[in-house]
This record gives structure tokens, sequence and C-alpha cells, in this order.
């Protein structure tokens, strides 16, 4: 029986970790030989969310967004967070989709489809 490729969620809240779990992300990447090796879901929701607001992003953050979609990586913005920072998906980078039933419901969504759950 064939081995299935690993599942990870990245879980990402706090705004002063937001390079460091982006780095995790891509050490990952490249520790397992590229994006085609591994499954990986970012879950962001609380103040870390702010650092995806298009209008405020940081460069480097959004060629890193812009560049792990394209390689299948999927950015889920919790719904909950979105709705009390006053903004829409619009206002967030390109890629980034609504957790609709919020952050932590997608969390243990893809815990129970067998994603290793990862909060660096």
């Amino acid at each position: 029986m064939p081995l299935q490729k690993p599942k990870a969620v990245y879980h990402l809240d706090d705004l002063d970790k937001v390079n460091f779990v982006i780095g995790n992300i891509q050490n990952h990447l490249d520790g397992v030989g590229g994006p085609g090796n591994v499954t990986i879901a970012l879950v962001v929701h609380g103040q870390a969310l702010k650092a995806f607001h298009s209008a405020a992003a940081n460069p480097d953050l959004s060629k890193h967004v812009a560049r792990f979609t394209k390689d299948g990586i999927a950015f889920a913005a919790c719904a909950n967070t979105v709705k009390s920072q006053n903004i829409g998906l619009a206002d967030l980078l390109p890629g980034i989709v609504a957790a609709e039933r919020g952050g932590v419901v997608r969390l243990a969504e893809l815990q129970s489809q067998g994603y290793l759950y990862l909060r660096p």
C-alpha cells in the first residue's frame, strides 16, 4: 500500500509570530523536498490576521502567500475574525479563503481529516 502524503495544519493567531510561522512552512516544504510531498494548510485568526490585510501586508509576506497558494497551500481566515476586524475577504491578500464556521472549527475539521496540528 503506497504511503499517503503527510498533511499538516498550522495554527496562527499571534501577530508577532507571523514571520516565524511563514518561515516554518518554508522549512517544512524544504525539508520534505517541495510542495508535491506534503499537504499544508494555514488557519489564521485573531490579531495575526492583521498581517494579511492587503493594504498593510509586508511585501515579503505578500510574495510568500502568492507562492505558497500557487504551490497548493490552503490559507483560511477565520470568518469571525474577518467580521470583528470590519473587513471582507477582498481586503485580504489574494488566495485566502474564509473559514466560514470559524478558525477553531476549521482546525478541528482538518484534524479529523488526518492533518497533524502544528502551532509554532
